[in-house]
């Protein structure tokens, strides 16, 4: 599993693996402070690309964990997805947005883990659904083929910073990213968690950061704008779906030790932004990012109680 996320994971941009290791942190403090049962696994957002259909459609896929210890073989029974995950893709769907859950299979002439496949079936609609493959189950949704290979394994990035619970995880989250845009042409970007609240369904966009200073607004926090118009989607969506800005402020960038947990919707995020974005560091991508600034007093602390008012 390893070996895999050291191919999949670029080696030359260090933001992917600190983002990693940042769901990896803040799923350990939700366990902590009794919130794991009411966040989803990480997945991926994916929409339809093409001249005239960009955005028509779009879906959001989960894996299982991948156990390496358990038998994945395709005589084996497919999982039932939580009830949790089920109320959730609920809200995706009726906001338009179609959910999959992805089961592992691996037949013996694979090899693990490169040759895993996946099953997939829909979540959130009335009607009784069925497990079928992956490409067959995203069929309705039209997204095109993709016609000439791609090498996404290419990479030598060092993996050791992972802890090794976390590696399951984020092997199943790679692996079938790497699926999906093997075989489709698509816009994907990844989906840290999505919160079930009281009240609404919010996706969760997670960054590590330091606070920078600005005469202007006092201590900030930057996010990329990219990730701000993906939030910006999710709000488009209107309905329960809404969306949260999480952030693990760190003492520095060397050390990177936790100083506090804050978070704020994006009903806040969008009146608090700055208009103009300005040059950021290394985007997940490897290229330069463009960045909104966000005033670090307006908001507020991730915790039990802040948690149970949404």
């Amino acid at each position: 599993m390893r070996q895999y996320l050291s191919r999949s994971i670029a080696s030359k941009n260090l933001n992917k693996l600190r983002g990693t290791l940042a769901e990896v942190h803040f799923r350990n403090y939700l366990h902590s402070i009794g919130f794991a049962g009411r966040v989803s696994p990480g997945g991926w957002i994916v929409r339809r690309k093409g001249v005239n259909v960009f955005a028509h459609s779009t879906a959001a896929i989960f894996p299982e964990i991948v156990d390496p210890a358990q038998d994945y073989g395709p005589e084996r029974e497919l999982p039932k997805p939580s009830q949790g995950l089920h109320t959730i893709c609920a809200t995706l769907h009726q906001s338009g947005i179609a959910s999959f859950y992805c089961a592992a299979t691996i037949s013996e002439q694979d090899e693990p883990f490169t040759g895993m496949k996946w099953q997939a079936i829909e979540l959130g609609i009335p009607m009784e659904q069925h497990y079928q493959s992956l490409t067959e189950a995203l069929t309705p949704l039209q997204f095109a083929k993709r016609k000439r290979h791609y090498n996404y394994l290419r990479y030598h990035a060092d993996t050791t910073p992972i802890p090794d619970d976390a590696v399951p995880e984020e092997y199943s989250k790679e692996h079938l990213r790497v699926t999906f845009n093997a075989n489709h042409m698509a816009e994907p970007s990844d989906i840290d968690g999505i919160f079930w609240g009281k009240w609404n369904t919010y996706p969760i966009e997670i960054k590590e950061k330091t606070p920078a200073p600005s005469t202007d607004m006092g201590p900030f926090f930057g996010l990329d704008v990219g990730p701000f118009v993906k939030l910006a989607f999710y709000a488009a969506k209107r309905g329960n779906l809404h969306s949260l800005y999480v952030v693990r402020e760190i003492d520095n960038e060397q050390d990177r030790n936790l100083v506090a947990w804050w978070f704020m919707t994006f009903d806040q995020l969008a009146q608090f932004a700055s208009w103009v974005p300005q040059p950021g560091g290394a985007a997940m991508g490897g290229g330069r990012s463009s960045v909104v600034r966000v005033p670090k007093i307006e908001f507020q602390p991730l915790n039990a109680a802040t948690l149970e008012a949404l």
